[in-house]
């Protein structure tokens, strides 16, 4: 089926959702509808905090501005004008972060019992989706690079072999990228998958760029997967909690819509609609140039972070068309066991020592993000930094662990553990059980346990190490991550 064309007369450089507003906001209605701030006026510290355009630009649903839960006209207008831009069929506002996009993927393809093949690597959000859903996932434990200790992508091999093994599987889900840059090979899998009628959705949280830039990996429109989450507010500009889901004709949209209805805020917010219009518009008009520039930092960073010796800010030299397929080179993923320090010891000098915050650091790495909205001055200052850091932080890199990801034993579904009969116990004590809930860092929100799957040595010693060194722990009910549920088997 052909795309379908914006609604005739509108172009990339329209904003539906956004001249609704404005004209809105200067027409002088006097408001009896929510939000009860009435523009600011209700919550005067509100307005001083936020500005009075913004809150003024907070408004209902009404005929005028269109409803996300049914468009008919200026928010279905603005979806059309997205999808045209990143060359999809349909494109789905998503007001509740990727988390949402991510879960309504997995629940437009699958129900309960249905099989999807995934890698283990997947955020939070996926596994959360087989909670809710009842679907069983089918894991790739990923590549591992050893020098690194990091899951890199799912090599050709290892998808064909879970295929061949579960030939009645829905779907198969990719990271495109992982956290840190690495892709697998996206339309050999579509091909392999589409060849077994099984559907292709991505994870894009961090890959909105690769949509507006030839020198960096295929998105996965492009590569012609089913359906994406893309974040845009991760690198395509936009308020944070906004994301959009696109899909081909492979699949039927309204169904779709009625999927993300389901989990979706009745009351989606106009100030993250209306930022992924404009975002849009400008992604659309100017994503080349901006990513460009982005390339060009991160480029540069890594030339002279690696110059600093101690220090890996690792790259496309790890491409080897297998497991690392593709290298996002906006990424900026450095290295820094060789220094002695843990990733997340690096984070917080960083943070604490230099005013420089970074998206996270685990136990051997830290990730910056990099965009077009970067200036040289702080890309100077965060090498700098990390000079200095080395200089005086420096020591024996003796007893740091050398691995991220650790495969898991699967002994029962998501669902049916995470529902199941459980008993809290201590952390210490909970080898040899089956995990009831989530054990994760977040960032980047990747369980190191997900439930139903065993409880090790190995995961415990390494959950120890993770909060020893300063990372933050979620997903237990104890908040303080000392116990955690494990499911009684009869």
């Amino acid at each position: 089926m052909e795309q379908k064309p914006p609604n005739a007369g509108l172009t990339q450089e329209d904003t539906p959702i956004h001249r609704a507003l404005e004209a809105q906001r200067i027409n002088r209605l006097a408001h009896f509808d929510v939000p009860g701030h009435k523009g600011g006026r209700g919550n005067k510290e509100l307005k001083y905090f936020l500005g009075d355009i913004c809150l003024q630009l907070d408004m209902n649903s009404m005929k005028p501005l269109d409803n996300l839960c049914h468009p008919v006209s200026v928010i279905k207008d603005a979806q059309e004008l997205a999808a045209e831009a990143f060359a999809a069929d349909e494109a789905f506002f998503i007001v509740n972060g990727t988390t949402a996009a991510v879960q309504a993927m997995i629940m437009s393809v699958c129900k309960a019992g249905d099989k999807v093949i995934m890698p283990r690597n997947v955020h939070r959000s996926a596994i959360n989706a087989l909670v809710v859903c009842g679907a069983q996932p089918v894991y790739i434990n990923p590549g591992i690079n050893s020098l690194l200790g990091i899951p890199l992508g799912m090599s050709m091999e290892d998808v064909k072999r879970a295929m061949d093994e579960n030939p009645d599987a829905k779907a198969i889900m990719v990271n495109n990228p992982t956290y840190y840059g690495i892709c697998s090979d996206l339309k050999g899998i579509v091909k392999l998958a589409h060849e077994r009628g099984m559907y292709v959705l991505v994870d894009e949280a961090h890959g909105t760029h690769f949509y507006f830039h030839e020198g960096l990996p295929v998105s996965a429109m492009e590569a012609g997967a089913d359906m994406a989450a893309v974040s845009m507010h991760k690198t395509g500009g936009s308020l944070t909690q906004s994301s959009i889901l696109l899909t081909k004709n492979t699949i039927n949209g309204d169904y779709v819509r009625q999927i993300i209805n389901l989990t979706q805020t009745t009351s989606g917010s106009y100030l993250l609609l209306s930022s992924l219009d404009i975002a849009r518009k400008n992604l659309s008009l100017h994503g080349t140039e901006m990513f460009e520039k982005t390339i060009q930092f991160a480029d540069y960073a890594r030339s002279e972070i690696n110059k600093l010796g101690g220090y890996y800010a690792f790259g496309e030299e790890l491409i080897d068309k297998d497991s690392v397929y593709a290298f996002d080179s906006t990424k900026l993923s450095v290295h820094t066991r060789d220094i002695g320090l843990a990733g997340i010891e690096v984070y917080d000098l960083l943070r604490d020592e230099y005013g420089i915050q970074i998206e996270f650091g685990d136990i051997g790495n830290i990730l910056a993000i990099i965009s077009g909205g970067d200036r040289n001055i702080e890309i100077e200052r965060l090498i700098s930094a990390l000079s200095e850091i080395k200089r005086l932080y420096a020591k024996d890199r003796a007893g740091l662990f050398d691995h991220e990801y650790i495969n898991p034993t699967i002994e029962m579904g998501p669902q049916q553990a995470f529902y199941g009969k459980k008993k809290m116990v201590p952390i210490s004590d909970s080898e040899g059980g089956i995990c009831g809930e989530f054990v994760m860092c977040y960032p980047p929100g990747i369980p190191i346990l997900a439930p139903g799957e065993k409880i090790t040595r190995d995961i415990l010693d390494y959950i120890s190490y993770a909060k020893e060194k300063g990372c933050f722990m979620t997903g237990t009910q104890d908040m303080k991550i000392e116990n955690i549920n494990i499911v009684e088997v009869e």
